[in-house]
């Protein structure tokens, strides 16, 4: 594997010293505004929205290696991020069109990798809801779709992020026993297809292979057994081995003693993960003292509750592996 200067000047910039990805994330945009206004009773203006996003960014960069945010909201927040965090941003809209069948997604119309470089970019970052088991014409579309930004990142010169998450194309609950069975499949595969060439992805953002509520005496273990902690960790392993590209997790949306019991998996596996984007498993129980008790409020909230949080998952990436060994390398600057 070989590595252009600008993407490797870009993955620099977002990793730690050790060459681990140790990112925050605060693109939610949709989820982020009910959540508002679910907790403070009115509608979140976009000037909430700034302000909540700036002040995670502000306040908790300078424990994390970089930031993603999203250029709606977050821009503002990007300029007040610390020094020694480098900034990925956001391309797809939130969510995906509920119109039609298999979740598709779309972009950001008034931004193009060009510009969201030029807004300050380190790193481009997609979503993308994805299953193997979908109907093959749906997936179809969505490899197309996901070719075409590769193919926009090369020319641009900038690493390109993917972000899959699974679901359950029969419309069933992704939160249940028999979708957490078929869980380790849907990551495995969708890990092994986009780490192929053609899509021009330099970094996998991918799911715990398996639901830790239902792994046998993990974190979180909701007393319904999908898999005994050895059969976890077997699944994991599994997961890792079809990466052909660096690969990180995501948090999405559990809480921060689950992530990190998954991350403790992920170690006791023995996984070459290189490191997380974690979002709401940081500073989502912070949204409630936003809403109901202002900004100093839960700025103090940051300083204390979400600042030992970021810590709790920055110790937990002490057996990450550094994402310059997927390219055979010693160190980011062997690859200069």
């Amino acid at each position: 594997m070989k590595i252009s200067p600008g993407k490797l000047k870009g993955l620099q910039s977002v990793s730690n010293e050790r060459g681990v990805i140790a990112a925050a994330a605060m693109d939610q945009r949709g989820s982020l505004e009910k959540a508002l206004a679910k907790e403070s009773g009115k509608p979140a203006t976009p000037a909430m929205m700034e302000e909540f996003k700036s002040a995670v960014t502000r306040l908790l960069t300078p424990f994390a290696s970089a930031i993603l945010l999203d250029p709606e909201f977050g821009l503002p927040a990007a300029r007040q991020r610390s020094a020694n965090a480098g900034l990925l941003l956001a391309y797809e809209k939130s969510g995906y069109d509920n119109t039609q069948p298999g979740r598709l997604p779309d972009l950001l119309p008034h931004y193009s990798v060009r510009r969201l470089r030029d807004a300050g970019a380190d790193c481009l970052k997609v979503l993308l809801y994805y299953t193997p088991f979908e109907k093959p014409e749906i997936n179809d579309i969505k490899h197309a779709f996901i070719e075409r930004i590769g193919d926009e990142c090369r020319a641009c010169d900038i690493p390109f992020f993917l972000e899959f998450v699974g679901y359950d194309h029969a419309g069933g609950d992704e939160k249940g026993l028999e979708y957490a069975r078929r869980k380790p499949e849907i990551v495995t595969r969708s890990m092994a297809e986009f780490s192929a060439d053609r899509y021009g992805v330099d970094v996998l953002k991918v799911e715990i292979p398996v639901n830790t509520k239902f792994v046998e005496g993990a974190t979180g273990y909701a007393g319904q057994k999908a898999y005994t902690r050895a059969e976890a960790i077997e699944h994991f392993r599994h997961a890792a081995a079809a990466a052909k590209r660096p690969f990180i997790y995501l948090s999405a949306g559990v809480s921060n003693a689950e992530f990190t019991g998954s991350l403790e998996l992920a170690a006791e596996a023995g996984v070459p993960f290189s490191g997380v984007l974690c979002g709401r498993a940081t500073w989502k129980d912070g949204i409630q003292v936003y809403a109901k008790q202002g900004l100093q409020a839960f700025e103090a909230w940051l300083s204390t509750s979400g600042r030992k949080n970021i810590e709790a998952v920055n110790a937990a990436l002490q057996p990450a592996h550094p994402w310059f060994r997927f390219f055979g390398a010693t160190s980011s600057a062997a690859l200069g």
